[in-house]
Parts: C-alpha cells; sequence; structure tokens
C-alpha cells in the first residue's frame, strides 16, 4: 500500500526554513536525520504544550494529593481536570487550586500567599502530599518555592513537594522531568535502598505512564492479574501517595509513554536496581507483544501459557468486529499528530490492521529512537514530522488527502476547518482505547467519524469524504 515518493519541493516550499530538518518524507531525495528533541523556533505557532502542563498532566492523576498551581488562575483553569482520569477512592485531585497571583502580587513577590494557601488547604483537606506547581510569572519574579514548601512542610509534618515547572525553562519534555523529580521526591525519603530480597515480590511490576483514562489502567491490570502478574503502582493512573511510596519493592517497571515516565524508569534503575521495558497497549499487534515480553522476563512457563490463552481468547472475540470495520475503512487516509513517539509508531499498525494509510505522522515529544522506527514502519511518501505548526499540519494533510486527524485537544479545531474527521487520543475522550476492548472502541470511532454523512456537507472538505455507513 505504498504511496507514491513526493516531490522533496513539498517541504522547501515551507514558509520558515529552520524547520526544514524537521520534516521529512520517506522515499524522498534528502536522506538527512530528523532533528527533534529540541526547543521550538521562534515564530513558530509550536502545538506543544508548556513546562507546566507537562508536569501538570502528569502528577493530576495522583488522586489523594492536593494540587496547587502557584500563578494566574488562567494557569489552574487551563489544566483543570484536562485528563479523563478516573479514580476508584479519593476525588480530591479533580479540583484546580490555585494562588490567584495579581498584578500587586507580580510586583511584591507571592510567596506570603502561597504559605498562607498551602496553610488554608492543609487545614480544610488533610491532605498527605501538596505538589505545588511553579508556572511562568513564578521562575520571573522569582519566588523561592523550595524554601517555602520546606517551611509549611515543617509547620503541618507532611511532604510539600515544589514542581519545578516554570514555563520558560524549556517545553513540554522538561516539565514531564519536572514531574518525574517531584515523584522520586514523594518516594525517597521512606525507601532510601531498595527493599531486602526477602520482601522482594518476584512477580510484581510497576506500570509506568498510565494515566487512568477512562480506566485504562484497570483494563491492563485485569490483564496481568490474569496471566499472573501483580500490578504495584500505576504511575499516575488512580494512585494515592502512599501507594506510591512502595514503587521500590516491584520487579519491573514497564512505560506506556516513554515520553513522559522514561526518566523515571533510568533513575529508578540507578536508585534501586529495577529494570524496565517499554510496552504498548494500543492495538491488537502491540497489546499481545507486550504481554509476551512480560511474561517471558519473569522466565515463567505457566505466566506464558496464560499469556498466550489470553492473547488468543481475546483475539477471537474480537475478530469479527475488527473485520467488518476494515472492510468498511480500506484504503482510507488517516494522519497522526499526537505527544509521544511511541503513541504514534502504535497508531500506525493500528491503522494498519483497520486497511488504513498513514499519510502524514508527527509527534511534539518524540526521541531519535522513535523517529528511526517510524521511518522504518511508515510506507513510501508518508511526511514525518517533529513539533509541527498548524500551518505544516494543514498543508500536508491537504496535499496528501487526509480523510482523519488523530490528535489532542488543540488539533480538534484544525481538523473540523478542513472538513476532516477527527479522533481525540489524549485528554478529553471517555471511553478506553487501550487493550483488546480499546482496539474495538477505536475501530468503532475511526468508522464512525470517517463514515459519517456530514462529510457530504463540509464546505471545502479537506479529506473527510463520506465512505457510506
Amino acid at each position: 500500500m505504498s504511496a507514491a515518493v513526493p516531490n522533496d519541493q513539498l517541504i522547501n516550499d515551507h514558509l520558515i526554513e529552520e524547520r526544514e530538518s524537521s520534516i521529512l518524507i520517506k522515499g524522498g531525495q534528502r536522506k538527512n536525520q530528523l532533528k527533534c528533541d529540541a526547543d521550538s523556533i521562534a515564530g513558530c505557532i509550536s502545538q506543544r504544550a508548556c513546562v507546566y502542563c507537562g508536569a501538570r498532566v502528569v502528577l493530576n492523576p495522583v488522586t489523594d494529593a492536593i494540587h496547587l498551581v502557584h500563578g494566574p488562575i488562567g494557569c489552574a483553569s487551563y489544566t483543570w481536570d484536562i485528563r479523563g482520569s478516573l479514580s476508584s477512592g479519593s476525588e480530591l485531585y479533580r479540583n484546580s487550586f490555585s494562588t490567584d497571583l495579581k498584578e500587586n502580587d507580580i510586583i511584591f513577590g507571592g510567596e506570603k500567599k502561597l504559605a498562607r494557601a498551602i496553610d488554608e488547604l492543609v487545614q480544610k483537606y488533610k491532605a498527605p502530599v501538596v505538589f505545588v506547581y511553579a508556572t511562568c510569572v513564578v521562575g520571573v519574579i522569582g519566588d523561592d518555592l523550595e524554601a517555602v514548601c520546606k517551611k509549611a512542610a515543617q509547620k503541618h509534618g507532611i511532604q510539600v513537594i515544589p514542581v519545578q515547572s516554570s514555563g520558560f525553562i524549556g517545553n513540554k519534555s522538561a516539565g514531564y522531568r519536572a514531574a518525574c523529580d517531584a515523584l522520586l521526591r514523594l518516594i525517597e525519603p521512606r525507601s532510601a535502598a531498595r527493599p531486602p530480597v526477602n520482601k522482594y515480590r518476584i512477580k510484581s511490576i510497576n506500570y509506568l505512564g498510565d494515566f487512568n483514562l477512562a480506566g485504562e489502567a484497570w483494563i491492563i491490570t485485569e490483564y496481568l492479574r490474569q496471566i499472573g502478574v501483580e500490578v504495584n503502582v500505576v504511575f499516575t493512573g488512580d494512585s494515592k501517595c502512599n501507594n506510591l511510596q512502595k514503587a521500590p519493592g516491584a520487579a519491573l517497571n514497564i512505560i506506556q509513554c516513554a515520553g513522559s515516565m522514561a526518566y523515571l524508569a533510568q533513575r529508578m534503575e540507578e536508585l534501586y536496581g529495577i529494570p524496565y521495558m517499554r510496552v504498548s497497549f494500543l492495538g491488537l499487534e502491540d497489546t499481545s507483544a507486550s504481554l509476551r515480553s512480560i511474561a517471558a522476563f519473569f522466565k515463567d512457563l505457566q505466566m506464558q501459557r496464560r499469556a498466550e490463552e489470553l492473547i488468543r481468547r481475546e483475539t477471537v472475540a474480537v475478530k469479527p468486529q475488527m473485520e467488518g470495520y476494515r472492510a468498511k475503512l480500506r484504503h482510507k487516509k488517516a494522519a497522526i499528530y499526537v505527544g509521544g513517539g511511541f503513541k504514534a509508531i502504535s497508531l500506525i499498525k493500528q491503522f494498519r490492521e483497520l486497511g488504513i494509510d498513514v499519510v502524514m505522522v508527527g509527534t511534539q515529544t518524540g526521541r531519535e529512537e522513535d523517529y528511526q522506527t517510524l521511518h522504518h514502519i511508515a510506507d513510501n511518501g508518508t511526511v514525518i514530522l517533529d513539533d509541527a505548526n498548524p500551518s505544516e499540519l494543514e498543508r500536508f494533510m491537504t496535499e496528501k488527502g487526509a480523510h482523519l486527524l488523530v490528535g489532542g485537544v488543540k488539533e480538534r479545531p484544525l481538523a473540523y476547518k478542513l472538513g476532516v474527521a477527527f479522533i481525540d487520543h489524549n485528554h478529553d475522550r471517555k471511553h478506553p482505547l487501550s487493550g483488546y476492548v480499546g482496539a474495538v472502541n477505536f475501530a468503532r470511532e475511526v468508522h464512525d467519524t470517517v463514515c459519517s454523512p456530514v462529510w457530504k456537507y463540509a464546505r471545502g472538505s479537506g479529506g473527510g469524504i463520506y465512505a457510506g455507513s
């Protein structure tokens, strides 16, 4: 299903010359490596989120913590309940507390206001941990979060952890790292060393990079339970502060979202000797491969047998539905623009399961190895791009005739403006897309949106062509 290789002029004609090294067409004449993991170029309206937002999306699913945003009210409202993360217990995390810095606070400093806010929240909610997020303005005026949090922790006898997420210090990836540093501070006070071997749970894992969107962590936890693996801690979906501190007791860390959690996995290997592997539970192929990899790690023949039984049972159950959707979606064209590289790789495989050609793929925070894999598995003619801006997304989707865009909330208006179907794979969705049940949900959503008759009435439709029901 390879597409014709387009002329490299598609790239050379784009408006901002500095972006040329961040865009590649597979099979084109330009063979140099894609530039990635770099700051956004001045003059581009990057689709990336800020440092603070990157930290907030990682930490927010810690359900029983107080999440206090030290900054203007807009920062807190922008990230209020931004993930569809579900909780089996506390709902405290659904609040978006803010110090609501005003002009006088900017001029004279906001440290006293922050201290009062912490006092008030701890007294009212009795939470075990307070996360205090720095925002852009805090980095500019120089409030000392470390000092304020240290004093508050001593006063209240709980952990008050500063999250150094001032927006001007980098991009969304820097926010991920700030969140991981905060999680390490939460873990380390009670776990300075790895537990003794006799307390070490041989078949226990930590599940990193799943935020329990629409209950996805529960689905994967149940799969693992069925093959004989105990999930020790999920980082950070449906997690509680006390549970997170048990993380050093696991035998293995598995990472779903490598962009947000690879750094934490590396640090935990250094501190506690826990090995890690990257997995993906998106799509039939990657879900099955991940279950096999986890079972193989433990070198348990019974576990491997149970894994194969689970894979066979679940695959057979969903096969009729998947084949039905494939028959209606074959040879449609999809564009992908998501946060991390591993998700983009899994989505290409998912679309192939449905007979859909991927004509454009990009990420906000992909790394060199991610793009090497994307380049390897993509068809000739596929546009591959890092840290895209709206004009680039619009241009390549239109030129490649995409029927569908998979992205996040910021990409939705662009797709609808072009008359192209859209699927939110990030924050706002209310149904799971992980595991076997998630693969069917994804196929159903792709079918329902691409094949909707509404596209017959969209003026200037760029690709959302009515495919019949």
